[in-house]
């Protein structure tokens, strides 16, 4: 198996390079969580900034709407922002103080769906901006990540309640515990399977969750290697994230990990995407963008 691994270094040093989203076009998108910034990386490698209006809103996660607009959490700000076709920043401010919305996908009918880590709640927020929020049941669980799973109800990791969480376009929660105790739950994705997939960072694993609930895990071969963001690749692999072990990893469709190390030391690599399989995408907060391209997967 060849593969190459290259690194793209920011002209700007201190920006925290944290979430990540490929869109259809092939623009990689990604939030400077320390510079206060939306960028995209366009198919010819310029890089556009946008600079967000509310100072020190930690930008963390974002996605490119089937709009083709780029939605994104502000967790420290406490609100929810866009970036339109046009190029304008709206931002909108949650209805309760200190709800740290931090994970985002989009819905079935294209609303857009959020956790809310301090709030304890799941969030969506209308074309219009108009915003719904949803108790989690549990008390501080702790909702992190976000995916619409191939029922179209939005699935989420409860991070402090071990739990995976699926609500519904009506608002019912219903939450599925995790064999492994304290597994800390993080990223989730919808896999090529119809699964929904995330990791554990700290129970060091990969899970499987199917529609019905039922949950299947494997153990990630580097001790403490604290995955973070899961991403799907192309048949059924699954590709994820590894801040502890300074590695990218693979799931294979043979249910077989396999590890890539990441040349800078002490990367922290946080959200990963892709839209191929082939070419995976990554964020590091040392200031870099970095991009894994399979070669020869014999």
């Amino acid at each position: 198996m060849e593969y190459k691994l290259q690194e793209l270094n920011l002209a700007s040093k201190e920006t925290g390079p944290y979430g990540i989203a490929v869109s259809d076009k092939g623009e990689v998108w990604f939030t400077q969580h320390k510079a206060n910034k939306i960028s995209c990386i366009h198919f010819g490698g310029e890089i556009t900034e946008y600079s967000l209006p509310t100072p020190d809103a930690k930008v963390m996660c974002l996605i490119v709407s089937s709009k083709g607009e780029v939605w994104f959490t502000e967790i420290a700000a406490n609100k929810i922002g866009r970036l339109t076709i046009e190029g304008t920043i709206l931002e909108y401010t949650l209805p309760n103080p200190n709800s740290a919305p931090y994970g985002i996908a989009e819905g079935p009918n294209g609303d857009i769906w959020f956790t809310e880590m301090n709030g304890n709640r799941i969030g969506r927020i209308k074309d219009d901006g108009t915003i719904h929020e949803y108790e989690v049941p549990s008390q501080g669980s702790y909702p992190s990540f976000i995916a619409m799973g191939s029922d179209h109800a939005l699935w989420f990791t409860e991070n402090q309640n071990n739990a995976i969480g699926r609500i519904t376009e009506n608002g019912e929660v219903t939450e599925f515990k995790i064999p492994t105790p304290a597994s800390g739950p993080v990223g989730i994705t919808k896999g090529n399977d119809g699964a929904l997939w995330f990791v554990e960072i700290i129970g060091n694993k990969v899970g499987r969750i199917t529609t019905s609930g039922e949950i299947t895990e494997y153990e990630i071969p580097t001790p403490n290697a604290r995955p973070h963001a899961i991403t799907a690749g192309a048949v059924n692999d699954l590709w994820f994230t590894e801040w502890g072990a300074n590695k990218i990893g693979r799931l294979t469709g043979n249910k077989i990990i396999v590890e890539y190390p990441i040349q800078t030391q002490n990367a922290e690599p946080h959200g990963i995407s892709s839209i191929d399989g082939k070419t995976i995408w990554f964020a590091m907060e040392c200031d870099k963008i970095g991009k894994l391209t399979l070669i020869n997967d014999n």
